[in-house]
């Protein structure tokens, strides 16, 4: 089995986010963990964030630290979540 393209991430990550609503966020590992095997899903990470990243563009997705929101457009470290835009 392939691993995951990036149309898959992006329709996991909004699957995930679409269940936890407007009002709640979820962590990029989540979707990382639904689509990889436990011994790999933290070598998909930067997939992820890149994946995430570009829906926050189109406004599809929020990107929070510590409940800011975060620009899609600026480089950022640490901890990130992940909610409906």
């Amino acid at each position: 089995m392939s691993d995951p393209d990036d149309t898959a991430i992006a329709e996991t990550l909004m699957v995930l986010a679409g269940r936890r609503g407007h009002d709640k966020s979820l962590c990029p590992s989540e979707v990382a963990r639904e689509l990889f095997d436990e011994a790999h899903w933290r070598e998909h990470m930067d997939d992820v964030r890149r994946v995430a990243f570009e829906l926050a563009r189109q406004g599809r997705l929020d990107i929070l630290s510590r409940g800011q929101r975060l620009s899609p457009d600026m480089a950022h470290r640490g901890p990130i979540r992940l909610r409906l835009g």
